[in-house]
């Protein structure tokens, strides 16, 4: 079992931040690379055309290693989760009388694509909500994605966990339905990827994914993507020349060649060489790995493991079991809550959490412990 990290943190210890899915902090590891990535540029004569890519290479390398891909020419780095589905809308076609499938509220990165996809090809959007509230709920709006999925369907795109409440959806029978009518699977991997385990051969989708300044651990604007077969002779967002074959030579940049990397090397964002974030987040994916993806959401749900039970017996509703993610959940109140003199005591407790949606989010990480959790008890009255 994974113990407390908090002293590979700096936050201070008079705050309480249960707020992961909003943003990591960095670890101090994390910062000092970031450090040493800056001080690179000092002497920009020691850096050499091989470390435009051994960056890259060190991400994609980790990061294959996180998801399970079988090969790291699979991943490509990108700098925000709606770049990645840039190059999937860019890469798929649609026509009248087809639909793309989506979650009712989910993070917009993930919505505006397919709404702009479907008004070009004429498409209709489908947005899937739960068909029922409380108790059941979960169960009811997996089994609502597989019924909207039919055989007009184009793309699938949907998140592991829901952004706001943390209800996991099957991803293995979601993929199942889209690969049985033919339809490409995207999976938003954001608030997942890191903290729940996730196997790209297992889940088989065709397009993962994920920014890298949550759960990953990463500094903002640099992330990574998984992409499939389906995407290996598409073409990227972007015209950049690092994506070219060839573009090691530095000295023959202008013997310009149109032949694009293989696999996904081919979408990764225009300077993806930057030695800053890149170092960042190299570093923190290596950390990932050394605690392993597979210790993160047993350790969240030993500290809010009593927390939830007592919550479900005040009357607050939390979604079942079976579906909520340990690492990130959200409850609903119950009526008669005081919910400005909540926000009151969340201060002058020091607790960070999130308010998403009719949902209070609380998202542990590793850097918590259990006077975080006393501290947000406090501010509940429980």
């Amino acid at each position: 079992m994974l113990t407390c990290q908090q002293d590979l943190f700096a936050l201070p210890a008079e705050s309480h931040y249960l707020n992961c899915a909003y943003m990591s902090p960095l670890s101090r590891r994390v910062e000092a690379a970031g450090v040493a990535g800056i001080r690179r540029k000092l002497v920009p004569s020691d850096i050499t055309p091989d470390d435009f890519f051994a960056g890259p290479d060190a991400v994609r390398r980790l990061f294959a290693g996180i998801v399970g891909a079988p090969a790291a020419e699979r991943i490509a780095v990108i700098p925000s989760v709606s770049y990645g589905m840039a190059v999937v809308e860019r890469n798929t076609a649609v026509s009248p009388g087809q639909n793309v499938v989506t979650l009712l509220d989910q993070f917009p990165s993930n919505v505006y694509p397919w709404r702009r996809l479907c008004d070009g090809g004429h498409a209709t959007l489908r947005s899937v909500a739960p068909p029922t509230t409380g108790p059941g709920m979960a169960e009811a709006w997996n089994g609502a994605i597989l019924d909207a999925i039919d055989d007009a369907t184009a793309l699938v795109a949907v998140p592991h966990v829901h952004w706001i409440d943390g209800t996991r959806f099957d991803l293995d029978g979601i993929s199942a339905r889209a690969r049985q009518v033919g339809a490409t699977f995207v999976v938003d991997g954001t608030q997942s990827v890191g903290a729940l385990p996730f196997d790209v051969q297992t889940i088989q989708p065709d397009a993962l994914v994920c920014a890298g300044y949550k759960w990953l651990g990463g500094p903002y604007s640099i992330g990574a993507a998984y992409f499939g077969p389906r995407f290996d002779g598409g073409l990227p967002v972007e015209d950049g020349w690092l994506a070219r074959i060839g573009s090691e030579d530095f000295a023959r940049l202008v013997d310009y060649r149109d032949e694009l990397r293989p696999a996904a090397r081919r979408y990764d964002v225009g300077e993806v060489s930057n030695f800053i974030l890149t170092s960042m987040f190299v570093a923190a994916l290596e950390q990932l790995l050394e605690w392993g993806v597979e210790n993160i959401t047993p350790y969240c749900c030993q500290l809010t493991g009593d927390l939830i039970a007592d919550l479900e017996a005040a009357g607050f509703g939390v979604t079942d079991k079976r579906w909520r993610s340990g690492h990130l959940f959200g409850f609903r109140v119950p009526g008669g809550f005081d919910m400005p003199a909540f926000r009151e005591r969340l201060v002058s407790h020091r607790v960070s959490i999130a308010l998403r949606g009719d949902a209070i989010r609380v998202s542990p990480y590793v850097y918590n412990d259990e006077s975080d959790v006393a501290a947000l008890r406090a501010a509940l009255q429980l």
